[in-house]
């Protein structure tokens, strides 16, 4: 069982702050967070990531940015990324990762999320949308 998951993309400000946000509302039980490979830290959410999830009734005003590092890796037990490339560099950076690190979209044929930042709303909704999904996926198996 999973006790200790992470959801990683790139800057942790678009992405990954609604992957974590969605599954804490989906498993209050589980210790959930997010980080960033290139993370803008200490940034809040996008402003596009944080009115989509107003819009659920879900506050994601108090996010702020970190950088993933050894230690929030080796803390995690599953760690659910955006794009193949993630999980590549997630192998490179961070070995011990190997056979944690998994895209959110898995169990809907290896989906991965584009990255929204500097799009439209659009962008962000399809992003998020598309997290949900992939999240939904996951729901059985967490």
């Amino acid at each position: 069982m999973f006790k200790n998951i992470m959801v990683v993309c790139i800057g942790n400000i678009c992405r990954s702050p609604i992957g974590e946000v969605l599954l804490k509302e989906q498993h209050p039980h589980l210790n959930i967070f997010s980080s960033g490979l290139g993370a803008l830290v200490g940034k809040p959410a996008d402003p596009s990531s944080v009115e989509l999830m107003t819009e659920k009734g879900i506050d994601l005003t108090q996010h702020r940015a970190q950088q993933i590092n050894t230690v929030l890796v080796g803390s995690a037990d599953l760690i659910l990324v955006m794009e193949q490339s993630h999980i590549d560099r997630m192998h490179s950076q961070y070995p011990e990762s190997r056979g944690k690190v998994h895209l959110i979209g898995k169990w809907i044929d290896n989906q991965e999320v584009p990255d929204p930042y500097k799009k439209d709303k659009t962008a962000f909704s399809n992003a998020s949308q598309l997290i949900e999904a992939g999240l939904e996926a996951w729901k059985n198996k967490l």
